[in-house]
């Protein structure tokens, strides 16, 4: 299992690059409203998250049980969305950050055992209730990562409406 998500965390980021390296500053930095984020905003909570789920099943291996997660309202989650955070980064380094992020899955997830995929744990989110750690490689990292890059695309089709107006 955990070969696989890696590959598709790996596609997932690699498409998000590439789409991104052919885009204007301007492009990626638009916001298509004010409950919307912006491209930059998207790569910046992927570089967040995926290595604050990693981190997450490094205590679950390490302590079986744990309750784990967060909600929306999580500080660092919200931090690294905050326009003066994005605004602060160049888009070259965003880039360089998302890849170092897929060595951060691969390192994190490559060398679980069944065992430890199939060990049940309790979330702090109600939504998600007792799950296996495998739930959160394939839900919070792998769909997750795949979820944003819609929305990437979404942003892109929004503001392709938006200029043929």
């Amino acid at each position: 299992m955990t070969q696989k998500n890696i590959t598709s965390v790996n596609e997932s980021i690699d498409r998000i690059i590439e789409t991104v390296n052919g885009l204007s500053e301007e492009t990626i930095r638009w916001q298509p409203t004010n409950d919307e984020w912006s491209i930059m905003q998207i790569m910046a909570h992927i570089v967040e998250a995926l290595p604050y789920w990693i981190e997450e099943i490094k205590l679950l291996v390490e302590t079986p049980g744990k309750e784990w997660g967060r909600n929306h309202l999580h500080e660092g989650r919200l931090e690294a969305v905050k326009p003066e955070t994005v605004d602060a980064i160049s888009v070259v380094e965003m880039v360089k950050k998302l890849e170092k992020v897929k060595q951060t899955v691969q390192a994190g997830i490559e060398h679980l055992t069944e065992e430890q995929l199939s060990a049940e744990a309790t979330s702090v989110n109600p939504n998600f209730g007792t799950k296996p750690l495998s739930f959160i490689i394939e839900h919070l990292i792998d769909q997750h990562v795949n979820k944003h890059e819609g929305q990437m695309n979404r942003n892109l089709s929004k503001l392709s409406s938006k200029n043929s107006k």
